[in-house]
């Protein structure tokens, strides 16, 4: 299976997750054609890896909005592949539910159209492990996969833009092109994300160093959980590209989605944070901050403030229920499926990815430790 030749648009390609699919493109042995990078805005930091991995591959960078019809149509252009990793993600409710819909759900069905005007034949959307739960009510799931029945009753707003986005995309498979052809399309559900540049990763760390360098328990021990490393989950978008360039294995995949998680042992949300940084001497609290059912139900409160407080002033807890029942329920599933039809196996064992992980945080303690310190001052 190979990518040689191809033309691939990453949308959200300045991202955490966007800028490692690009990486391993520009690393792929025979190369694409052309990779197309579109975000709001790059950093220096990301363009200048760009140009370190660059070979033959031409690459070519494309700042704008993805809720900008006419540049989405220029941008996929003489594209035959898009990986669609662009999206606002938001577990407090910081952003406003229209930008979060316009962006999440607009967006990616405008692109979509932009695709069916352009010829563009296969369409690989990042979902997330949100639009399948947890619901409401905590129901826990322990190595499930894409057969296992749930009843999602979410109504956060993230969690809903997600999984109306990924409706979309699916529905959108074989839907007719220009040229007469068909789209054919997929979504990845990744389990949480941690790695190199994670900013969840970066925000415990800094509550932690605030807390004498002890981690803050927001979620059980017994909440397992099996997060993905970014270069997995990055992976995983490479090896589904390259399966659907093969009728026989596009047969298989079209129109599915998949659950994309790795050998991370499972662990809670909170112990992964620890799990990353005891051999630099951090530690974790060992109870929640207060009984689960008072935290949620003080969450309630903090939500049913914040409604109160609406037409004065904009309040947003620090907590919510949506976030309480997300972060203490075991939620886990196996990659089974994706191993078995595209043949995704994970590049990184858990002990590359913990190391990898582990020297970025220790690379940033001491510049997190100044900025807190010239932030109180």
């Amino acid at each position: 299976m190979s990518l040689a030749g191809v033309r691939c648009l990453v949308t959200g390609a300045g991202g955490f997750l966007g800028q490692r699919i690009v990486r391993l493109l520009l690393e792929e042995d025979e190369a694409l054609a052309e990779i197309r990078l579109l975000d709001k805005a790059f950093s220096r930091e990301a363009l200048w890896s760009f140009g370190k991995f660059q070979g033959k591959t031409e690459v070519k960078i494309l700042e704008g909005d993805i809720r900008d019809v006419e540049f989405l149509h220029r941008a996929c252009q003489g594209v035959s592949l898009v990986i669609h990793t662009a999206s606002i993600i938001d577990t407090l409710g910081l952003v406003e539910k229209q930008v979060l819909w316009e962006v999440n759900v607009t967006g990616t069905q405008m692109l979509l159209e932009a695709c069916a005007r352009c010829n563009v034949q296969h369409f690989i959307y990042t979902s997330t492990i949100e639009v399948a739960g947890p619901n409401c009510r905590g129901d826990p799931i322990f190595n499930g996969d894409e057969d296992t029945p749930y009843e999602s009753t979410s109504k956060f707003p993230y969690a809903l833009s997600k999984r109306l986005a990924e409706e979309s995309v699916l529905k959108a498979d074989g839907q007719m092109l220009k040229d007469g052809g068909a789209l054919v399309t997929c979504a990845l559900r990744s389990m949480y994300i941690f790695g190199e540049g994670c900013r969840f990763l970066q925000g415990h760390l800094d509550k932690c160093l605030l807390n004498k360098n002890v981690y803050l328990r927001f979620s059980r021990k017994e909440a397992l959980v099996n997060p993905v490393y970014v270069g997995n989950i990055a992976w995983a978008h490479v090896q589904v590209a390259k399966a659907l360039q093969v009728p026989q294995k596009a047969r298989h995949i079209r129109g599915q989605f998949y659950y994309i998680s790795d050998d991370t042992p499972h662990m809670s949300y909170a112990d992964l944070n620890y799990e990353l940084t005891k051999e630099l001497g951090f530690g974790i609290e060992p109870w929640l901050p207060m009984p689960l059912t008072m935290l949620y139900y003080f969450s309630m409160l903090l939500e049913i403030v914040s409604f109160m407080l609406r037409p004065f002033v904009r309040y947003i807890p620090s907590t919510n229920r949506h976030l309480v029942t997300l972060l203490n329920t075991p939620f886990a599933f196996s990659y089974r499926k994706a191993q078995k039809d595209f043949g995704y196996v994970p590049r990184y064992t858990w002990e590359e990815a913990k190391r990898y992980t582990s020297q970025w945080i220790a690379s940033i303690v001491p510049q997190r430790r100044e900025y807190l310190k010239s932030k109180k001052a």
